[in-house]
């Protein structure tokens, strides 16, 4: 057995992938039809979801899994890495299991967080290709997204330079755009922060429509929320030609019908629509669909990827970004209320590393050493950062699924620091396993597959946060105080005019509420850990897709384009240039 406490991940990767399965066995293994499959090369594939959901209409489903976790570390806590292993593990009690984890962006891949394959002795592979653009899919919602902004630009470029008369022969009708009331930006899959805000347009007058504009990483675009909660090509195709691009002077939606680019930019997502199978390195299918962040996106697996695994597994894990106060609480409210899927268990995934940090410990920084602090035990802080746990475990409760806590195994962790998280966990009302899957691959995630398999036995009366009749403010002010613990909302001026007008629009009622909220604490500030109190949630903006059918409340202080740190991966990611094989992906 590969070591991982002796090799990198991409070296367990490359090891194993010399025993990867081809896609074809892979597929016809797992159900899936030859003409459902579509090969790219020997190893990756897509699945003709269509097809496959047609076939298997009168099939029940699998059981389904969620895994969410604690508010991180600016590591991240193994999320990903125990999706797989809980598969691998599940594997080896029950044979027939898959997995759905979404597409790495370019921005955590080249940057700090690396690219979400998992870790040790669970990850999906092949690594580079997962990690490196995939089969496109996201190239493809970038230029989507882009032709919609291309599209915009022009018509406002031959608008401003031509008469009534030339629009009319070339049937444009005059859209009268205001240059100052378009919210969509340009997209682009790095974290480049500083294409935030930039003038575009300089130059003469066949040098486009100078003007204000700017970038926003390519998986919080509208086009990547629609790839992730569509349910069939028609409805992909709807949803595409709502997105709001631009107003005009009157305060009127400018859509992406309006400028005739809708049908362009859905034929650019037919082929992101079908989801892409890949394997676990110990050879379970893994479906990889729709993109990351979840606190600036809905940050789910999509519904299609799932829909077709239950249809072909008896149990089906399912990833969603970041903590349960994000992550769950939008597969909960939003993906399970679009899908009309439920959830049989949710796994929350815990480290003592992260509770030490909740209870007080010093600051965790991406390329900086650990304190001793995290490589000693300390059950003091691990007792003091345990309310964060259970945070999220009473958030999952309220669901009505009993959950299952995964207390990812570090050799750090002692004995003491670990029957701590298990008192607390077992005191809130949930299961709790340690896995070593990271260590061991699935044999390590036996405890947690017999906790989730157990936990699937028991019935649940899965409901959801709130009705879509509730309205907006109600929506925001619910999520704050009963997912996040703050004691109410505040808004600002620009913020509560946009609620007003759309509480005021009986065709947005039933949008779904989309939160942009930092990752790293329960609150709107990254630097409040733990279970904080005694603060207001700020709403500073609120965005309206569409197309989507989400309002997206903004909270504090976030961006929707990522930057780049000082130390980013890219500076130890090359290629052998002997053999071609990339090294230094994580």
């Amino acid at each position: 057995m590969l070591d991982p406490t002796k090799l990198q991940d991409w070296q367990i990767a490359e090891e194993s992938e010399k025993s990867m399965r081809p896609v074809s066995r892979l597929a016809a293994e797992w159900g899936i039809l030859e003409n459902e499959l579509l090969p790219y090369g020997h190893y990756l594939g897509k699945v003709d979801y269509a097809q496959v959901l047609e076939r298997l209409k009168n099939e029940s489903d699998g059981m389904y899994i969620d895994v969410t976790a604690i508010t991180p570390t600016p590591l991240g806590e193994g999320k990903s890495t125990t999706t797989i292993g809980l598969v691998q593990g599940l594997a080896k009690r029950k044979g027939n299991v898959s997995g759905a984890i979404r597409q790495p962006s370019g921005g955590p891949t080249f940057n700090i967080k690396g690219s979400a394959a998992g870790g040790g002795l669970s990850q999906c592979i092949p690594l580079t290709p997962f990690s490196l653009g995939l089969t496109g899919d996201i190239d493809c919602v970038t230029n989507a997204h882009n032709l919609a902004m291309v599209a915009l630009t022009a018509r406002l470029q031959h608008e401003a330079n031509n008469t009534d008369e030339f629009l009319a022969k070339r049937k444009l009708p005059r859209l009268n755009i205001d240059p100052n009331n378009i919210p969509m930006r340009w997209a682009m899959d790095f974290c480049a922060q500083s294409l935030r805000d930039i003038i575009i347009g300089l130059g003469g007058k066949t040098d486009g429509y100078m003007m204000r504009s700017g970038f926003a990483i390519s998986v919080s675009s509208e086009v990547m929320a629609i790839l992730a909660v569509f349910t069939s090509l028609r409805d992909l195709r709807e949803r595409i030609g709502r997105i709001v691009v631009a107003y005009d002077r009157q305060g009127n939606p400018v859509t992406t019908h309006d400028l005739e680019v809708d049908g362009a930019m859905t034929a650019w997502l037919v082929r992101a629509s079908n989801p892409n199978l890949l394997q676990t390195i110990e050879g379970q299918p893994v479906m990889v669909h729709a993109g990351p962040f979840a606190n600036i996106a809905v940050g789910q697996s999509s519904i299609v990827a799932d829909r077709v695994a239950l249809k072909l597994s008896d149990y089906h894990v399912t990833e969603s970004g970041f903590g349960a106060d994000i992550g769950f609480e939008k597969f909960w409210n939003i993906k399970c209320r679009v899908s009309g899927l439920k959830p049989n268990c949710a796994v929350i995934v815990a480290t003592v590393r992260a509770l030490k940090m909740h209870g007080g410990g010093p600051t965790v920084k991406p390329g900086k050493p650990l304190d001793a602090a995290y490589t000693q035990p300390n059950p003091v802080l691990v007792e003091q950062g345990a309310a964060n746990l259970v945070a999220h475990i009473e958030t999952v409760k309220q669901s009505s699924i009993i959950p299952v806590v995964c207390i990812n195994h570090f050799s750090t962790d002692s004995e003491e620091e670990i029957s701590i998280v298990k008192r607390e966990a077992e005191r809130a009302g949930a299961r709790v396993a340690v896995s070593r899957h990271w260590l061991l691959g699935g044999e390590g995630a036996l405890e947690l597959a017999d906790a989730v398999i157990d936990a699937c036995q028991e019935k649940n009366d899965f409901k959801l946060l709130y009705e879509s009749s509730l309205p907006l403010t109600s929506r925001i002010e619910k999520i704050a105080r009963q997912v996040y613990g703050a004691d109410g909302v505040s808004y600002t001026p620009e913020a509560k005019a946009k609620a007003e007008a759309i509480e005021a629009d009986a065709s947005k009622s039933d949008f779904a509420t989309c939160m942009v909220k930092t990752h790293l604490s329960l609150s709107h500030d990254p630097n409040l850990k733990g279970r904080p109190s005694g603060w207001v949630l700020p709403i500073r903006d609120i965005l309206t897709y569409n197309g989507a059918r989400f309002v997206v409340p903004v909270a504090g202080d976030i961006k929707l384009m990522p930057g780049t740190s000082s130390d980013p991966a890219f500076r130890r990611i090359d290629v052998d240039v002997e053999t071609g094989k990339v090294k230094g992906l994580f």
